[in-house]
């Protein structure tokens, strides 16, 4: 579509503005955009920000203004006033500017929408440090400051549900497209499984495939109509993150356009497996070298030092890593779910898990986040937990090689949302690492989350104790 709009931004973009380019490159291969959504993610990770016509895309270059209060408010939409970025502050805004090589078809509407990612300024100019996406950025620059690069790669969980529910109200699986077949049993690695959602997961990949997203194709879980798909790694962990949310909002969008709904609760069935977020993680040199390896597959001492660093830091980072009450619904045992901070070599059922791997490719998979968790804010943790210890490592325990479950197999974590962020705040070494604002807001926003979910009757309370109490 030809339109005065787009010949003027096609022109701006033969001048030397780098975003003026971008935008320029874009509609080369996307003449019939329009529109263009413009956002930043909030501390559970949604999307928060606003549909723009394309004539005012490149008026953006330079900032747009958004409150600082975006970044307090909770799962249910309200701002926590107790964070002390709302009211109290006057609501302020705070400029916010477009992160290069974000602009990206948007899964709504590829054809006609334009998605870019922003990130928030703080008055002085500097990254507003209260943003996930800047908090993990203030951990890759301490880890880069000492001569390291980590490169991370994101595996995500998560569960197609009908759009019905069933007889009592609750989420079922769906029925697989074009058959009118609900699965109700466990079939991990199933391809039959893969061939009957074909139409969902081959729209996924496409978008994927458009958006530029390194998606590595889906795998059948092991729960009725649950999936994981995984994103290659990368040596820049915003765009790591940026990527892994980009590919939630795909899943939901294309869920919604089969009939379906895509979740990615921690537990959203209590007699299924939850989903979870695995990270897998390693650290280069400035000559490119895995420095967690000595080259022949085997630990080097850093890798001992990253494990036990990550290890000490894991119970306080829980907070984090499982962002509320549902989040612990997960921790399960029997579920290869991680409820003590513990490592073990090509081990399911621990925390830390070391993989087959080749010298070059020696890592570590940290498996306790949910698919539920801010990516950012998972990879933070276990940056900061690498950094710990890489500064001033602890004992590292011994590998486990049983279940990793069992009694006495490591530090038990916190598995209430309350001790979490209790740990969570009393830990002075995470402030130091992730930055003493961001665990005050963090902390004030999930704590009056908890105590709202706790003031609430469920239906469970009124079966138990209407006639019993």
């Amino acid at each position: 579509m030809d339109t005065p709009a787009r010949r003027a931004m096609l022109a701006d973009g033969q001048r030397t503005s780098a975003f003026q380019r971008e935008i320029a490159a874009y509609l080369a291969r996307h003449p019939q955009t329009q529109q263009v959504d413009i956002f930043l993610t909030d501390l559970n990770g949604g999307f928060r920000g606003k549909r723009i016509p394309l004539a005012e895309l490149s008026t953006i270059e330079n900032g747009c203004y958004f409150p600082a209060s975006l970044f307090a408010i909770n799962l249910y939409g309200h701002t926590v006033e107790d964070a002390g970025l709302g009211q109290e502050k006057g609501e302020p805004d705070h400029v916010c500017v477009p992160v290069a090589g974000t602009l990206a078809p948007s899964a709504a509407d590829p054809d006609s929408t334009a998605q870019l990612l922003l990130t928030m300024l703080d008055e002085d100019g500097a990254p507003f440090d209260v943003e996930p996406r800047n908090v993990l950025n203030r951990v890759w620059q301490q880890l880069r400051a000492r001569g390291f690069s980590p490169v991370a790669a994101v595996e995500l969980e998560f569960y197609l549900v009908d759009r019905a529910r069933d007889a009592a109200g609750r989420l079922q699986p769906p029925c697989a497209p074009g058959t009118g077949d609900r699965h109700t049993q466990s079939q991990v690695y199933s391809l039959d499984n893969l061939d009957l959602f074909a139409p969902v997961l081959n729209d996924i990949d496409r978008l994927a495939c458009l958006q530029g997203l390194p998606a590595a194709g889906a795998v059948a879980e092991s729960s009725p109509g649950q999936f994981e798909i995984n994103l290659h790694h990368g040596d820049n962990p915003l765009t790591v993150c940026d990527q892994a949310l980009q590919l939630k909002r795909l899943v939901r969008l294309v869920a919604e356009n089969h009939g379906m709904q895509a979740t990615f609760m921690a537990k959203p069935y209590e007699a299924f497996a939850g989903s979870g977020l695995h990270i897998h993680l390693s650290l280069r040199d400035g000559q490119g070298n895995n420095v967690l390896s000595d080259g022949c597959g085997r630990h080097a001492g850093l890798m001992c030092d990253a494990l036990a660093g990550m290890l000490d830091l894991m119970p306080a980072s829980m907070a984090l890593l499982a962002p509320n009450v549902n989040a612990f619904r997960r921790f399960q045992h029997g579920m290869y779910v991680p409820v003590r901070a513990n490592w073990g070599y090509n081990n399911r059922t621990v925390a830390l898990r070391i993989p087959c791997s080749d010298g070059d490719n020696h890592r570590v998979e940290y498996r306790v986040p949910g698919a539920d968790v801010n990516p950012y804010l998972a990879l933070a943790a276990a940056l900061a937990g690498m950094l710990h210890g890489l500064d001033n490592p602890p004992p590292l325990p011994e590998e486990i090689t049983g279940n990793g479950g069992d009694e006495h197999q490591g530090a038990p974590l916190p598995l209430r949302q309350s001790e979490a962020l209790r740990a969570f705040r009393e830990s002075t070494r995470l402030q130091e690492l992730l930055g003493a604002r961001f665990c005050r807001v963090y902390h004030a926003c999930k704590h009056a989350e908890l105590s709202h979910f706790e003031q609430l009757v469920t239906p469970t309370e009124i079966d138990w104790m209407l006639k019993n109490a």
